[in-house]
């Protein structure tokens, strides 16, 4: 299979089960926008790879599962309205990241004040990461009903996981977080 088809030279592209659309659409900018947040977790695990800690196995095992979720989500933001999703995102899938977001949150000081977003460079991709989920959620809600509630909820707890997500590994690697100083 090549990489490259040529169908998309003159700024469309084909969502799932093939409808053109122009490379700007609303939909095209959704699922974009998770395949760009998908490689930022990315990037953030690479980041991981290169140091040891106890935590690692089971934080490889659970952004694995997340990327894999997020490429779902992404297949249902590309798949038209009046067509069946083939992978649909499920309740349990936003259920399963707020039992992990309580689990890593209890290990944490509690927010008091605004943190900034920084320390490891794991973390801080995982920051850039939230920041482009966020994105991802306010185009999607561009869709209105054309979109599974679902997968607006899940990009949602995604966003709230990233950030919880930066925390913990700043904490399990004994970097302290830096906070917003208000000027005087």
């Amino acid at each position: 299979m090549r990489i490259y088809t040529r169908s998309g030279d003159k700024g469309t592209t084909s969502l799932v089960y093939g409808k053109r659309v122009k490379k700007d659409d609303t939909r095209v900018e959704a699922y974009g926008t998770c395949d760009e947040a998908n490689s930022m977790i990315g990037f953030a695990l690479s980041q991981l790879l290169e140091i040891d800690f106890k935590e690692k196995e089971a934080i490889m095992k659970i952004f694995h599962k997340i990327q894999t979720a997020l490429f779902h989500v992404g297949a249902e933001l590309s798949t038209p309205k009046e067509k069946d999703v083939k992978w649909k995102v499920a309740q349990e899938w936003v259920d399963e990241l707020e039992k992990i977001i309580d689990e890593w949150d209890a290990e944490l000081d509690p927010l008091r004040q605004f943190i900034l977003p920084g320390g490891h460079p794991a973390a801080s991709a995982l920051h850039v990461a939230r920041t482009i989920v966020r994105r991802a959620e306010r185009v999607a809600v561009k869709l209105d009903d054309e979109v599974n509630p679902l997968a607006l909820s899940y990009l949602n707890r995604l966003s709230d996981f990233l950030f919880v997500s930066g925390r913990y590994v700043n904490h399990i690697l004994g970097i302290k977080e830096s906070v917003l100083h208000e000027e005087s």
